[in-house]
């Protein structure tokens, strides 16, 4: 089964979280949330889902994990602002590691320079950045680029977006 590095930090998509983790977990797979220091509690932006953090970034390496799990929300903006969260990113996509991203997810993927020539989608608000980053954006429920990456726009797409994570891991 697969470990699942999450990366997760205040103002996520509280559904955007919860569904897929929920589902990964349900399918035997290991779920570790990573944000800047382990213990911390992170809660969703409608205030539904409180996250407690497995793992602290600084202790958090790319090879030790099968996949990438960005939810959406507030959280992906909030992440980028730190370089350590964009390189563990950039790993991921380098190593050619499943990614899966959801509604502003992709955000952590454009500031880390690794959506050029690939297939994605993401909420809407970004759209333009997604393309400007290289992206070929596809206003669909889920796309998937190869066999790495899946991404949906909305939380309307998550039983799309979890049955093709699904499929990849």
């Amino acid at each position: 089964m697969a470990k699942i590095a999450t990366l997760i930090t205040d103002q996520f998509e509280d559904v955007e979280y919860t569904d897929p983790a929920e589902a990964f977990k349900k399918e035997g797979h290991e779920v570790v949330t990573i944000e800047k220091e382990a213990g911390n509690s992170v809660t969703g932006k409608q205030g539904e889902a409180t996250v407690t953090i497995d793992q602290s970034i600084d202790n958090a390496n790319p090879s030790d994990f099968d996949a990438l799990f960005i939810p959406g929300g507030f959280s992906p903006d909030l992440l980028r602002g730190d370089e350590r969260f964009v390189k563990f990113a950039k790993a991921f996509m380098d190593d050619k590691k499943p990614v899966l991203t959801i509604c502003h997810g992709p955000q952590l993927l454009i500031t880390a320079k690794s959506l050029e020539g690939r297939k994605a989608t993401g909420f809407k608000s970004i759209k333009v950045d997604m393309e400007y980053a290289g992206a070929e954006y596809h206003d669909k429920e889920v796309v998937v680029c190869g066999n790495q990456l899946v991404t949906s726009r909305t939380p309307d797409d998550l039983p799309a977006f979890i049955r093709e994570s699904l499929k990849l891991i």
